[in-house]
């Protein structure tokens, strides 16, 4: 048992990134294929999807996954604008992959999009970890 314990503590961090960037992925891959199924144009529902998960992923990720302290306005600001920079970055892939995906190769929207969350919750994850949740307040 208290090995399990052990594990655990030592990828609590990873585990509840897991968690949120589920949840995170959902919510994207949700609001992404009822736009799509209501025959509209799958990009724009990929960024409208993409928004709603931002904003789901930076309150999950500061709160329960980083766990960083809030500090002054400035600090936040900085740090959010930090986290829906390097999401933009992700976006681009994310339209990238689903436009080879569906639009080059004609496969399905819904495998598109899950391989296409799969690359990008890594790639977000470096992302958070590495740049923009810090302990410390700049």
């Amino acid at each position: 048992m208290n090995k399990l314990i052990e594990l655990f503590e030592k990828y609590k961090q990873v585990i509840a990134y897991l968690f949120w960037g589920g949840t995170t992925t959902v919510v994207n891959i949700g609001i992404f294929e009822l736009w799509h199924l209501q025959g509209l144009n799958y990009q724009i529902g990929n960024v409208i999807a993409w928004f709603v998960s931002v904003l789901v992923a930076y309150i999950s990720n500061k709160l329960w996954v980083f766990k960083t302290p809030f500090g002054s306005f400035k600090d936040v600001s900085r740090e959010s604008s930090s986290f829906f920079f390097y999401r933009s970055i992700t976006l681009l892939m994310d339209i990238v992959i689903t436009w080879v995906g569906i639009s080059l190769l004609g496969w399905n929207s819904l495998l598109v999009k899950i391989i296409d969350n799969v690359i990008v919750v890594v790639a977000n994850y470096f992302f958070s970890k590495w740049y923009i949740f810090k302990k410390t307040i700049h």
